[in-house]
């Protein structure tokens, strides 16, 4: 059997019991470790699960997926992802391959960023689609984020943005030369995040992130507990507070859509950096208090 199991949000504990279970049958649990990251060592979750736990990179389970699934005819099999198995398209990937192999597979859900978001105090029935954005480098800019962000918000719906990481990344040299050089981790932050949307709306000069009249909500560690950190207000106003207001990775930003609910403005109220957040709620959202 192989076990594809979402860990959830937040450390050891967050892993369900039917997970557990499973984890405990498994002869090997691999931990995939590049599409997000929980807020504990690795060590910590082998003391809590009783269980050593083979690091899965993007390598391994991309290029290599045939290793993780060795001999899961015969042998339970796991592999572990933070937040819900179905987050990353490649966990999906995985799964038909080890159908292919004709491997029995069962799937174990947890919490993700996909739901949790609803602690900010924004309906998740009123979200459209989820957006990635990637760091910026000098050579790539890309901008087509922005056009998924426009279509949810001509429709008055949210965005999530889901912010860029980076773990064991090899510079452009280094991978050119072949060279198994890796990059130290990397997390996009707000700040960062912030100025990449300012700028691509000076480019496209279409309305949709205009920094004074766009509310936005970040987000970071989200289900951690007293770690997790909520701020709204507008674009403006979040790009210019000290980055430690935001919390430590993982970061998500979310821009608020234009069909707003009276009962998001007061719940995501309390998030507020001041009355800048229920003004152009009211004056440019035009919501109005019930």
């Amino acid at each position: 059997m192989f076990y594809l199991i979402g860990l959830g949000l937040c450390d050891e504990k967050d892993i369900t019991v039917r997970g557990l279970e499973a984890v405990k049958r498994c002869e090997r649990v691999y931990l995939e470790a590049y599409t997000s990251i929980l807020m504990v060592q690795k060590e910590q979750l082998e003391a809590f699960y009783g269980r050593p736990l083979i690091v899965a990179d993007r390598d391994m389970v991309e290029m290599e997926s045939d290793a993780i699934l060795e001999s899961a005819e015969e042998v339970d099999v796991a592999l572990l992802v933070v937040g819900d198995p179905f987050g990353a398209t490649t966990h999906s990937d995985i799964l038909i391959r080890a159908r292919s192999k004709g491997i029995a597979t069962e799937v174990v859900h947890n919490a993700s960023i996909m739901n949790a978001i609803g602690a900010c105090g924004l309906q998740l029935y009123n979200f459209g689609q989820a957006v990635s954005l990637v760091f910026f480098t000098e050579s790539w800019r890309p901008d087509s984020f922005y056009d998924r962000v426009a279509e949810n918000r001509n429709l008055g719906m949210h965005t999530l943005l889901l912010l860029d990481i980076k773990v064991k990344e090899q510079s452009e040299e280094n991978l050119a030369r072949g060279r198994k050089i890796y990059e130290p981790p990397r997390y996009m932050s707000i700040p960062v995040a912030i100025s990449q949307l300012i700028e691509v709306e000076e480019k496209r000069k279409e309305g949709i992130l205009s920094p004074e009249t766009t509310l936005a909500i970040s987000m970071s560690r989200v289900g951690g507990g007293p770690q997790q950190r909520i701020v709204a207000g507008t674009l403006s106003q979040l790009g210019k507070q000290d980055p430690s207001i935001f919390g430590q990775p993982l970061h998500s930003l979310i821009i608020v859509g234009t069909r707003l609910h009276p009962l998001e403005v007061d719940f995501a109220e309390s998030f507020a950096i001041d009355d800048t957040w229920r003004r152009v709620a009211r004056d440019v959202y035009k919501v109005l208090d019930e």
